[in-house]
């Protein structure tokens, strides 16, 4: 098994505050393609950005991640059972969830050893869905910025990993017989210094700051700043998600 990969424990307040929220509807897609809605499992749950949306839906949701400092940042609710625990070693009972989900994390883990406690976790029929968002889409003016940004500026100081989201986790590998689900986008409405805020939560970024000491956002902010208008001025922000479905059996 692989070491866990802690690319977020550093910020976790940062990534509680400034990641953007994942729409109502992605869960009332999981809702209504589950079995049933007795149990949930969000794996490598962060602080709950998608464990408070799934629990809307189902009667308990078993929120787990590597991360203390991530867990320790989550927001409290009585139907969410937080837990540190990795992906691969879950701790959660045999046949205990009805739907499990994956939001922005698949790519770090050992994914053959994740899929076999998915097996072991979920009951006969249950759905996994492992999701993740691509680059935003803004304007024409804005979005090629934010693409040399990440691809350029940023190339060096992403993990491996991340390859993965960047191709559309095509390159993942499949166990469950696949389902079928409409798309689902995130979309917020935000001022630039909102982005850049969120755009401050990557692990590239962090790992840029903390290895060089400087900070790519002020640059990012000056050019992004002819194309954007004024730095008040609201903008409708879009992310698709990447969808991987499937049926446990």
């Amino acid at each position: 098994m692989t070491a866990f990969k802690d690319h977020f424990s550093g910020h976790a307040a940062l990534y509680r505050n400034h990641r953007p929220r994942y729409p109502d509807r992605l869960f009332e897609i999981i809702a209504a393609n589950a079995p049933a809605r007795t149990a949930v499992w969000d794996c490598g749950c962060g602080n709950g950005q998608a464990s408070l949306g799934l629990a809307r839906h189902f009667g308990t949701v078993y929120a787990t991640d590597a991360s203390p400092q991530q867990i320790a940042a989550a927001e409290p609710h009585p139907r969410i059972a937080y837990s540190v625990a990795t992906a691969e070693a879950s701790g959660l009972p045999d046949a205990s969830v009805d739907a499990v989900l994956v939001a922005q994390a698949l790519h770090w883990f050992d994914i053959e050893a994740f899929y076999d406690e998915v097996e072991r976790v979920a009951r006969r029929g249950a759905l996994f869905l492992a999701i993740a968002y691509e680059l935003a889409q803004i304007a024409p003016g804005v979005d090629p910025i934010l693409q040399r940004f990440r691809d350029g500026i940023l190339g060096p100081w992403w993990p491996a990993e991340r390859a993965h989201v960047d191709n559309g986790y095509r390159d993942i590998p499949r166990r469950f017989p696949p389902v079928d689900l409409p798309p689902v986008e995130m979309r917020v409405d935000w001022p630039l210094d909102r982005l850049l805020a969120y755009l401050g939560t990557w692990s590239a970024v962090q790992r840029m700051k903390a290895e060089t000491g400087e900070d790519p956002l002020p640059a990012l902010r000056e050019a992004l700043r002819p194309a954007w208008g004024a730095p008040e001025t609201v903008r409708t922000i879009r992310w698709p998600l990447i969808m991987l479905a499937g049926r446990v059996k």
